[in-house]
C-alpha cells in the first residue's frame, strides 16, 4: 500500500528532540512520521555506541561529523559528512559508533521491506 504525501516543508527547529541512550553516549532524534515513511535528524554524542544490533533498512546521510557503521560480522564502514549508505530491512545487522559527535539524516519506511 502506498501513501500519497502532499508537498510540505519541514522546519526541523520546530520538531522536539527525544533522547535515546546508547550503550554508551546519547542520541537525540527529531522525527517526522508519515504513512509508511519516517524521516529523522539524529545526533550522536561523542563516545556513542548503539545499544542494539539493528536489522531495519535505512537511507542514512551524514550531515556533519563522522561515524562508523559496524556490522555484526565485524566489517566496519566509516562515513563522513556528505556520505550516505542504504540497506533494506533484514539484509544486515548493524550498529552505529561515533567517537566524535555526528549529525545524520535518516529515512526509513515500507519501501525498504523485502
Amino acid at each position: 500500500m502506498s501513501a500519497n504525501i502532499p508537498f510540505q516543508t519541514i522546519d526541523w527547529s520546530a520538531i522536539e528532540k527525544t533522547i535515546h541512550p546508547g550503550e554508551t553516549g546519547t542520541s537525540w532524534w527529531q522525527t517526522l512520521q508519515l504513512p509508511g515513511l519516517r524521516i529523522r535528524i539524529v545526533e550522536y554524542s561523542p563516545g556513542y555506541l548503539a545499544d542494539h544490533w539493528c536489522r531495519k533498512g535505512h537511507i542514512v546521510h551524514c550531515l556533519q561529523g563522522a561515524f562508523i557503521s559496524e556490522m555484526e560480522n565485524g566489517e566496519r564502514f566509516e562515513l563522513s559528512a556528505g556520505m550516505s549508505y542504504v540497506v533494506s530491512d533484514e539484509l544486515s545487522s548493524h550498529r552505529s559508533v561515533a567517537d566524535e559527535g555526528v549529525k545524520l539524516l535518516i529515512v526509513d519506511g515500507d519501501f525498504l521491506k523485502p
